[in-house]
C-alpha cells in the first residue's frame, strides 16, 4: 500500500517534467522561428548561457522548486546572459563578478531544505525509555532516538518496517558526478538529477517490495544504475535526443517475490543505462 502512495505521487512530477520540457522546446523554436523571417530579435536570446536558464528553469519546476537545484544554474546563466545584454554599456565585469559571488553565497545560505523531509520519510522518531509498566515516551535528552518497540521489527517480529530517510535516493550532480551504493532493505525509490554531470548508482546491495519508483533528469548527462538479476525493469523514460540502453544480461529470474522498479523521468541530450552482473 506504502509503495503505491509513492507512485501516485510520483505521476504527478513525471507528467509535470514533460510539460515544461515540451513548453520550453516549443518557446526556444518559437524564437529561432520569429528571428529567421525577418524579426530581428537581440543577438543575447540566443547565447549559449540561456540555455542553463532554461535548464534551471525546467529542474525547478519539475520539483516545485523545493530543493533549489535549479537555482544554481539559473543564476550562474542570468549572470552570463546579462554580461552579454549590457556590457557594452557598462562595466559590467566590476559589478557583475562581485553580484555573482554574492548571490551564491546568498543561495548557498538560504537553499531550501530536502524534499525529503520527515512526513515523507514516515513516523517521526520519538524517545522511548523502558519502565516497570513497560515502555513510554520520554521527554529526556539523554535517552537515544528510535522508533516506538512496540513498532520495532527488532523487538517485534509482527511490528510493520519503518520508514528513514536512508530509504529514499535523492542524487543532485550538475557539472560533476557521484558514485553511490545503496544498502538499505527497505529501499522506496527516489530521484536522480545528472546536469552536465553523471551519476553511477550500484543498487545490487538493497532491497525492497512490491514495486518502486525512481525518477531521472538526465540533461547532457547520464545516469548508469546496476542492478540484481531478478529485479524487473520498466522504462517510463521520455527520449529527447537521448535515450535509455538496457545493457542487462538475459539471466533466469531468480525465485522470490516480484520485485519491479520503474524508471520514470526525462533524457535530453542524455541517456540511462541499466546494467546487472
Amino acid at each position: 500500500m506504502e509503495n503505491n502512495n509513492i507512485n501516485e505521487n510520483k505521476e504527478p512530477m513525471n507528467n509535470s517534467g514533460k510539460l515544461w520540457a515540451g513548453l520550453i522546446i516549443v518557446v526556444v523554436g518559437s524564437l529561432l522561428l520569429v528571428n529567421n523571417i525577418g524579426f530581428g530579435l537581440p543577438s543575447w536570446l540566443f547565447h549559449w548561457s540561456n540555455i542553463l536558464i532554461l535548464i534551471g528553469l525546467f529542474i525547478g519546476f519539475k520539483h516545485n522548486f523545493k530543493n533549489g537545484n535549479g537555482l544554481i544554474l539559473i543564476i550562474i546563466g542570468a549572470f552570463f546572459t546579462l554580461k552579454e545584454a549590457f556590457d557594452d554599456v557598462v562595466n559590467f565585469d566590476k559589478i557583475g563578478w562581485p553580484a555573482l559571488i554574492i548571490a551564491l553565497g546568498l543561495f548557498l545560505i538560504l537553499k531550501p531544505k530536502s524534499s525529503f523531509n520527515q512526513e515523507r520519510c514516515g513516523k517521526r522518531r520519538r524517545r522511548w525509555q523502558r519502565t516497570k509498566d513497560g515502555w513510554k515516551e520520554s521527554l529526556s535528552e539523554h535517552d537515544p532516538y528510535m522508533a516506538n518497540p512496540a513498532e520495532d521489527p527488532n523487538l517485534n517480529p509482527n511490528a510493520e518496517k519503518t520508514t528513514s530517510s536512508n530509504d529514499f535516493l535523492d542524487s543532485v550532480n550538475v557539472f560533476g558526478g557521484s558514485h553511490q551504493t545503496i544498502y538499505t532493505k527497505n529501499f522506496k525509490g527516489g530521484e536522480v538529477t545528472a546536469v552536465f554531470g553523471g551519476c553511477d548508482l550500484n543498487l545490487t546491495q538493497a532491497d525492497f517490495e512490491g514495486e518502486i519508483t525512481i525518477d531521472i533528469t538526465a540533461i547532457f548527462g547520464g545516469c548508469k544504475i546496476i542492478i540484481p538479476p531478478g529485479w524487473h525493469v520498466k522504462s517510463e523514460v521520455t527520449a529527447i535526443f537521448g535515450g535509455l540502453d538496457d545493457k542487462r544480461s538475459i539471466q533466469p529470474l531468480a525465485e522470490g517475490p516480484h520485485k519491479l522498479l520503474i524508471i520514470k523521468g526525462i533524457a535530453m541530450f542524455g541517456g540511462v543505462d541499466i546494467r546487472n552482473y
